[in-house]
């Protein structure tokens, strides 16, 4: 996998240490990532509807008289 170099603010990554219990601060960033595109991933499942989703409501339209 390709890698990327970035600078960020030091009180942002030591938080993200901090809040990750990790004492690497490229690992601590890389769980913060790596956990963003997971809970993307997992609201975009449960937003996008299915067509073979056999519990979606099917609405018929009604015949107009």
């Amino acid at each position: 996998m390709a890698k990327v170099n970035i600078a960020l603010d030091a009180e942002l990554v030591v938080e993200v240490m901090v809040l990750a219990g990790v004492g690497n601060p490229q690992d601590a960033v890389e769980l913060v990532v790596r956990d963003y595109i997971q809970r993307g991933h997992r609201t975009e499942a449960l937003v996008v509807p299915r067509e073979d989703d056999p519990r979606a409501a099917r609405v018929k339209p009604q015949d107009q008289e």
